[in-house]
């Protein structure tokens, strides 16, 4: 009984932090465009226009949710739950310090792709019960991309399981905690093996990018080409269920990433508690995301699945292998 609780109110602390994230990042995102092309962004609402993003959850909840005509009633409600749900499950495996986790599973990094790899049937479902032909085109693309890239992700994410030893995200992260220059992100100064980890971490970053459908490879969400994507028919909260499970999708690609390469909640100075540490090294990398979005155009279709099966993909294997060749021999 104490167990189910304590899983019901982790579940239900991941859906506030979701949301916080995806309405405050938001923001940030609009913010830092507005910076970047030279325009105030929002600021009106609230100082610095902190109060835009509730304002606007708001207006989404309280829109009507219109059903197409034609459409797969069943099909249509669901995909937004199938996209949001697998997001904020993940959460519940991700650990942001050493005490600040809602469950330590042994697997939690075979759990988090598991339940990553899920939210792929929402964006089908989306495509499919919409009865648009743009939608079901972009649905198509989201599927192809995200299967190409999920291939030189895991490969990636094997690579740092090969390393460690473990699926653990703790003891991932217990590994890099000795001192500052033991983070797998610093190949000269920890073991023999983790000469390859920058090459890791840049694959891996692209990954997460694509994955998450970020510029410059939103194809899925191509305005030119498909209109506004797979989620064209959708409106109110709909539409905001799949803006959350975007951002939060980042948030966790961001969380791996940091957990992996950056050392986790380990900190060279000792000046502030871990979590604090964890939330600086992760929000460091959404911010990336962010800037890269509005700073490079976005590619084409061949351009990025060629860029998955032609480069990462062979990459991503021959650094495996050479990590492994070079933990056997030194």
């Amino acid at each position: 009984m104490i167990l189910t609780l304590t899983i019901l109110l982790a579940v239900i602390i991941a859906i506030a932090w979701a949301a916080f994230n995806a309405a405050y990042l938001v923001l940030a995102e609009r913010r830092g465009a507005g910076i970047i092309q030279r325009r105030p962004g929002p600021n009106i609402n609230g100082p610095f226009g902190l109060l835009q993003p509730p304002l606007d959850g708001i207006k989404l909840m309280a829109k009507q949710l219109i059903i197409p005509d034609g459409a797969d009633k069943f099909m249509y409600i669901s995909a937004p739950v199938l996209v949001m749900c697998p997001a904020i499950m993940s959460f519940v495996a991700l650990p942001y310090s050493d005490w600040l986790q809602a469950q330590n599973i042994d697997v939690g990094l075979l759990m988090v792709f598991a339940f990553a790899s899920m939210g792929t049937m929402g964006i089908v479902f989306a495509g499919w019960s919409s009865r648009n032909k743009y939608s079901l085109m972009a649905a198509m693309r989201s599927v192809s991309q995200a299967v190409a890239y999920e291939i030189p992700m895991i490969i990636t994410a094997l690579t740092i399981t090969l390393m460690a030893g473990t699926t653990n995200l703790d003891a991932i992260v217990a590994q890099q905690s000795e001192n500052f220059f033991h983070w797998n992100i610093f190949p000269l100064f920890g073991e023999t093996h983790n000469i390859l980890m920058p090459f890791s971490f840049l694959i891996f970053f692209i990954c997460s990018m694509a994955e998450t459908n970020r510029a410059p490879f939103d194809l899925g969400e191509a305005e030119g080409e498909l209109v506004a994507g797979f989620h064209i028919e959708y409106g109110s909260m709909g539409f905001g269920l799949f803006f959350m499970g975007e951002y939060a999708n980042i948030v966790i690609g961001a969380t791996l990433a940091t957990i992996f390469f950056l050392g986790g909640w380990s900190c060279p100075f000792g000046l502030f508690p871990g979590v604090w540490w964890f939330l600086i090294k992760m929000y460091a990398i959404i911010f990336t995301i962010i800037w890269i979005r509005w700073t490079f155009p976005r590619t084409t279709i061949y351009g990025l699945l060629n860029l998955s099966w032609k480069i990462l993909i062979p990459a991503s294997l021959v650094n495996l292998l050479l990590t492994a060749g070079l933990m056997k021999v030194f």
